[in-house]
């Protein structure tokens, strides 16, 4: 394989890098300080105005597929953009996007969900998780029962990204018991003022999920998306359907940081002499580098298998487990490394120290990847250096 960018590549690339750097970076003290005062750090308005500002250059629907006016980029080109952004912590996401599994959406629910999450007009979210039923997801409670021409559902979820915000949300409910996650669940697009309420749960980062409660809502059967009893299929399709994503984020997040070290490491003196001749030092930021770039193979293998429509789950198990783990040890040395400094508020290294641990818990826990990686070995689903046959 070659990831050798041609020109038109490297232009996206280095728009993304321009962007990231003039209309991001400068915003980090503002964040910070909203952070810190307990407000979002960019509000709905400014983030919109700036994923205006990015569609003015054509930066719209990074995966959204171009009949949708998206931009419809392959898996590797939107790993590396997703790297560019992790370069900040400021909380930007390109517009123009809407869950993978909103497509299965027939032309009704398309007008009415699909296109205007794509627009912007609407804001969604995937509820699958209860407080029972985490990486377990088939051990789900919530359910939905039918009455006449629709379906009730009752039920809690919880940890659900963009809860508080989204207008509506696509909720899994048990509809038949004794068939469960083999044809017993099924999906439903759920409006707010349908009656579901959102609660926020507060955490040690500044990642805002919500707890969703389900008591007695009505939906309209119409708004079943895909078919009755599928819905489990779905929620594993939206849940594998970028896990090199996050790693590819946290590959800049991680090389901001280093260079950070770096700086600091060269500035600092201690004992008549920079930290930057302490071999420890040194050490610590030879091994944060190899990591980093042994990361960015895994991630860019990944993508690569997904641009090839081959099977990329092994590939992206590792992935996400290797940038969990090895984004903490980094955070964690270069935290080390600023010493009590590290340790405040007044640097965005303690910042990221808590938005990076969350990587290693959502979307597939550390553990979740291990039992995936060595079922498929001990199984033969695949042999080691096989991935990608």
């Amino acid at each position: 394989m070659d990831f050798t960018l041609d020109a038109e590549e490297k232009e996206v690339r280095d728009w993304v890098r321009t962007f990231v750097r003039r209309e991001l970076i400068p915003l980090e003290p503002e964040v910070l300080r909203r952070e810190r005062l307990g407000q979002p750090g960019l509000s709905h308005d400014e983030l919109r105005a700036l994923q205006l500002k990015a569609k003015e250059a054509g930066f719209w629907g990074v995966l959204t597929p171009a009949e949708y006016g998206g931009m419809g980029l392959p898996a590797v080109m939107a790993a590396l953009l997703e790297g560019e952004l992790g370069k900040t912590f400021v909380p930007f996401r390109f517009g123009g996007y809407a869950d993978n599994i909103l497509y299965h959406a027939n032309d009704e629910q398309q007008q009415r969900y699909l296109l205007p999450t794509i627009a912007g007009d609407r804001r969604s979210c995937f509820a699958i998780t209860e407080p029972g039923a985490g990486s377990d997801a088939k051990n789900i409670r919530a359910t939905a029962r039918k009455d006449g021409g629709e379906w009730v559902i009752n039920g809690e979820k919880t940890f659900i990204t963009g809860g508080n915000e989204a207008d509506f949300t696509m909720v899994f409910a048990v509809t038949d018991k004794d068939r469960g996650a083999n044809g017993g669940v099924t999906c439903f697009l759920v409006d707010r003022d349908m009656g579901w309420k959102s609660e926020p749960i507060d955490t040690m980062g500044e990642w805002g999920p919500a707890a969703l409660v389900f008591d007695n809502v009505r939906v309209p059967e119409e708004n079943v998306l895909g078919e009755v009893g599928q819905g489990f299929a779905l929620a594993m399709q939206w849940i594998g359907q970028g896990r090199y994503l996050l790693p590819a984020r946290a590959i800049g997040s991680c090389e901001r940081l280093v260079e950070m070290a770096i700086e600091q490491a060269k500035t600092r003196v201690t004992f008549g002499a920079p930290l930057a001749d302490r071999q420890a030092i040194q050490w610590m930021i030879a091994d944060s580098a190899v990591e980093i770039e042994a990361l960015r193979w895994l991630v860019l293998h990944a993508a690569w298998l997904v641009d090839a429509k081959a099977d990329s789950r092994q590939a992206q198990s590792m992935a996400k487990l290797y940038g969990g783990v090895k984004a903490n040890e980094i955070v964690d040395r270069v935290l080390q490394i600023h010493g009590g400094m590290g340790y405040t508020r007044e640097l965005p290294v303690e910042r990221w120290y808590r938005e990076l641990r969350l990587l290693r818990i959502y979307e597939g826990t550390d553990e979740i990847q291990r039992r995936t990686i060595a079922r498929n070995l001990l199984k033969g689903h695949v042999r080691l250096g096989g991935i990608g046959e």
